[in-house]
């Protein structure tokens, strides 16, 4: 055994193990979608720019952490997003409604001398309870330069210069009191010089007589006098209350006294803050998406397994133990580096698993070219070969998905960066896991002289029927290169037509607006689900169900309260029950942006794919490679306009993928396009084409089928949050199948003849002669 063999693996044994122990050790950290809560997304703007700057929403986020660690939610996530957006997680947090109340509130708190009451206006002694809520400065105090206000019980009161602001209480507790009969009030403690201001405002408003409304001080909150209690008779005129503390009082109960106490104490927020998206999942739907794409990769794994084992025999079966070490060094790898585990991220980590074959597939296609091309090699020589010459085409195909993973994360928001990183762990983990462990693994098989002198058991030792037949009576699909773009043409007709004609069923995400989603306890038909949805307000609402119980309303204008009633009318009208299991809501702001990003993140991808294949290759062929890119994309997005699905920020991962995966396969038929050309540069370009295709149709066909094993088991088991995105791949690998033979090569081969140029470089004889004669030794 060689040097090299030792160190693969040692290398493998030791990166199994490590990732076994922190697979056995440490959780994976779930995203809401799969452990159920809310996710919103606030924009800070102030009201002067209509944008605040980094630094106020770095001051806003502070004031938020408070808060919501007052409200008591478990594990919260409070994160800046570009320079006035704050992205908040409430783990559990079901009823978004008292979340989004509390840290939308600016809870601006002053403390008010009350002057003479304005014109009209009746002096009393305020009762201690909260009345109306208040509301802006009349325009007849205006007038006169004071600022009006209704108090508690909706008098006018007519408010001097706030004399002391929220930022100095120290501390706000909700306490009860039941020997006074104050019941749940908030106690107020302040701070240095505050306490000071304090005294001094109850000491002016103490000079007053009892009963004259300028005895009391207002406590205002966002422009609402949520308390004025006149001071105490004992407090002597001009000493004022010198404790340093107050109780606001109200009617108030103890969930009321709990929020005012934390809006109190967590402070004023720098700058008004809105709700740009917000989107929130039941524990049953994360629990059930968990399960089913846990089902879902273990069927699809396996049966991905058994057709490369009953392809490649024990070299298979060898990948397939490779397959299962990439899982483990997979899951290792995001739980180790705390990747937040999303549902579209978890439908991407089962995906790699399919695309992890694609190396080794590329492996085991060469090492049976290099035991057919003639003279006796042993089969370690035969595997040291096609590794070597399988790299160019491993690397630069999982360079072009890494570009899509990179666009994802950069570009996408929310799920669809989980999505990103999980496949662009999967990519990197699947070339350790071919180039290191399976490699490994064979090296170590083909020293066996069972396993050498026996080639139909190692699975690579003889070329296979299909490629024999292929190379010897396979048809000549380029000889003419027009007729088979005209396929290409017509399924790009259909599809712009569909789009044309049928239109894009936009998800809420680039439409704005809200959707939720409903699972009723008994089955509600679609007419009494709208008539419902129409009762409490909303009889634009788009309303649709699937078999009765879950039901799903999307429509404008939802607010919190609005989602409320149509649940209660939902039960009312035969469903007994229904419970919210998911809910989105996209600002119009947002789905503008979402919208612009969407079409930005398409426009990256293809040109970066093109700058990237024109280096690696030509540029004739990379724009076959774009070509054929652009027919995917388009085939794929006018298949849904036909279907009517949806189009939402998992579609966009789903076309982003596509890309990565058309762009993989052309890679590999230009690479062996360029070497067959490099041996032979005076050869016809159209039949050295046709070469390439036939021996790469092989690798082609097995890898999609890996493919098309794992998206057939998440579209049927992956459950509705994972059919739409099974779908778009599932028909994205197969128009990607096609395009990478009969639309990316055609169109090559029109530019070349269009700009001819000369035959790629290959390698100086003298270093071809010395790989020749390493490769002859090897053999003996």
């Amino acid at each position: 055994m060689t040097r090299t063999t030792v160190v693969r693996a040692v290398l493998a044994a030791l990166v199994l193990l490590a990732s076994v122990f922190i697979a056995l050790t440490q959780s994976p950290r779930l995203g809401l979608d799969l452990q159920g809560g809310t996710r919103m997304v606030l924009e800070a703007r102030d009201t002067a720019t209509a944008k605040a700057d980094a630094a106020t929403t770095d001051r806003t986020v502070e004031v938020l952490r408070q808060r919501i660690d007052a409200l008591g939610v478990a594990e919260p996530t409070l994160t800046r997003s570009g320079e006035n957006r704050i992205v908040v997680e409430l783990p559990e947090v079901q009823d978004p409604r008292r979340a989004a109340e509390v840290l939308g509130r600016t809870a601006q708190l002053a403390f008010h001398p009350v002057e003479s009451p304005p014109e009209g206006g009746r002096t009393g002694r305020a009762d201690e309870k909260t009345g109306p809520e208040g509301g802006k400065s009349s325009p007849e105090g205006e007038a006169s330069g004071r600022r009006v206000l209704p108090d508690e019980q909706g008098r006018p009161l007519a408010l001097g210069a706030a004399a002391l602001s929220g930022a100095g209480v120290e501390d706000a507790v909700a306490r009860f009191d039941a020997q006074q009969g104050t019941g749940w009030h908030v106690a107020l403690d302040f701070r240095g010089d505050a306490a000071h201001d304090w005294a001094r405002l109850t000491g002016q408003a103490a000079c007053h007589p009892v009963q004259d409304d300028r005895r009391r001080v207002a406590i205002v909150l966002d422009d609402k006098v949520i308390s004025s209690p006149q001071v105490d008779p004992s407090v002597g005129c001009g000493s004022g209350i010198a404790s340093g503390s107050t109780q606001i009082t109200g009617a108030f109960d103890a969930a009321e006294a709990k929020e005012l106490a934390l809006l109190v104490k967590g402070g004023a927020l720098p700058v008004p803050v809105e709700t740009v998206e917000q989107r929130t999942v039941g524990p049953t739907l994360g629990a059930a998406a968990i399960g089913a794409s846990a089902q879902a990769a273990v069927v699809g794994a396996s049966l991905t397994a058994l057709f490369i084992t009953f392809v490649y025999r024990l070299f298979g079966a060898l990948a397939a133990v490779a397959l299962a070490a990439y899982g483990v060094i997979s899951y290792a790898v995001l739980v180790g580096l705390g990747v937040t585990l999303t549902l579209p991220g978890l439908a991407g980590f089962v995906l790699a698993i399919g695309m992890a074959v694609d190396a080794n597939v590329l492996v085991f296609e060469r090492a049976r070219e290099e035991c057919a091309s003639g003279a006796r090699r042993s089969l370690r020589s035969a595997m040291s070969a096609a590794y070597r010459k399988a790299w160019t085409a491993v690397a630069d195909s999982n360079a072009t998905t890494l570009l899509a993973a990179g666009l994802l994360f950069l570009l996408g928001s929310g799920p669809v960066k989980g999505f990103g990183v999980t496949l662009a762990i999967g990519v990197v983990v699947s070339m350790f896991s071919a180039l290191v462990v399976a490699r490994a693994l064979t090296d170590v098989a083909a020293r066996f002289p069972f396993v050498d002198g026996f080639r139909n058991v190692s699975g690579v030792g003889r070329p296979g029927r299909v490629r024999t037949f292929l190379i010897r009576r396979g048809p000549r699909l380029m000889r003419a290169p027009r007729r088979r773009l005209v396929v290409s043409a017509v399924l790009v007709a259909v599809a712009l037509t569909g789009i044309l004609v049928r239109g894009l069923n936009l998800g809420v995400e680039f439409t704005g607006g809200r959707l939720v989603e409903y699972a009723t306890g008994r089955p509600v038909d679609a007419e009494t689900a709208r008539s419902a949805v129409a009762g409490v307000g909303f009889p634009d609402a788009e309303v649709t169900t699937a078999d009765g119980k879950d039901i799903s309303v999307r429509g404008a204008g939802i607010d919190d309260d609005g989602a409320a009633a149509i649940s209660g009318a939902l039960a009312e009208h035969g469903g007994g029950t229904a419970t919210k299991v998911r809910d989105e809501l996209i600002g119009p702001s947002m789905g503008e942006e979402l919208r612009r990003n969407a079409l930005i993140a398409l426009g990256i991808a293809v040109v970066a794919q093109l700058v990237y294949l024109a280096v690696r290759f030509r540029w004739t062929f990379a724009m076959g490679c774009v070509g054929a890119l652009v027919h995917d994309v388009v085939v794929v997005v006018g298949a849904f306009a036909w279907l009517g699905r949806p189009v939402d920020g998992i579609f966009l991962a789903a076309l982003l993928t596509v890309i990565g995966y058309s762009v993989n396969d052309s890679v590999v038929v230009f690479d062996r396009v360029r070497e067959l050309w490099r041996k032979n540069p005076r050869g016809a370009l159209p039949a050295l084409a046709d070469t390439a295709i036939l021996q790469t149709v092989p690798r082609t066909v097995n890898t999609g089928a890996g493919a098309l094993f794992i998206l057939a088991a998440l579209a049927v088991l992956g459950g509705d949050s994972l059919a739409d995105f099974s779908v778009a791949l599932l028909i994205g690998v197969c128009v990607g199948t096609y395009s990478s033979v009969l639309t990316a090569v055609p169109a090559a081969l029109l530019l070349e003849a269009r700009h001819p140029a000369a035959a790629p470089t290959g390698r100086p004889r003298a270093a071809a002669s010395r790989r020749a004669r390493h490769d002859n030794g090897a053999r003996v």
